[in-house]
């Protein structure tokens, strides 16, 4: 896994900017390499019968990348070389993210973003064009790794729906961090269509 930075891409940019995504990717890195999440996405390519040597580079982008359709892409994947790219969001999204709902709240949704991403890819070398399975397991295998790294709360639903695209039933904020009785079953809910336990 690398940090992939095309220099004349950058040129355009002001320094805020260079200076922004550089830090981004970084963070992202760090999310993506820490042990825990590493050996969960061991679990996950062995439980799915996915050969990790089909991975053969991972690659997280410092620029942002935008389809045709103007929609801002958070992975991709060449299942033909087994190369998958992590893309950050715009420094305009992290600009008005932080003023909504503060600093820590905008590190905890970049990085499951990225995790979500990289599991959502992943599961496109063995499900290939099958989009609607792979969102669906990649729903399933991110609450999984969620549950197992921190106790729920509703912060952290409130980051998988928004990874997820999920209405936030009317919420223009993320709640406290304290611990909410009513998100709890919703969260369990989602994680049992991914069966077995990870170890």
């Amino acid at each position: 896994m690398r940090i992939s930075v095309d220099h004349k891409k950058l040129e355009p940019f002001s320094k805020n900017h260079v200076t922004f995504y550089l830090k981004y990717s970084s963070f992202v890195f760090k999310a993506l390499k820490k042990p825990s999440f590493q050996k969960f996405l061991r679990w996950m390519l062995k439980k799915e019968k996915i050969d990790e040597h089909s991975v053969s580079a991972v690659q997280v982008k410092v620029l942002p990348f935008r389809r045709a359709n103007g929609n801002i892409v958070a992975g991709k994947c060449n299942t033909a070389r087994g190369r998958i790219r992590i893309y950050p969001k715009t420094m305009q999204f992290c600009q008005i993210f932080k003023q909504k709902f503060g600093l820590s709240t905008l590190l905890a949704y970049a990085g499951n973003r990225a995790r979500a991403a990289l599991i959502h890819e992943l599961l496109h070398l063995k499900y290939a064009e099958d989009e609607k399975t792979v969102r669906e397991l990649a729903k399933d295998y991110f609450c999984v790794f969620t549950q197992k790294q921190c106790t729920q709360n509703a912060r952290s639903l409130f980051i998988y729906k928004m990874i997820f695209n999920a209405k936030i039933s009317g919420k223009k904020s993320p709640p406290n961090g304290s611990n909410h009785q009513s998100t709890k079953p919703q969260l369990n809910e989602t994680c049992l269509r991914a069966s077995g336990v990870f170890k």
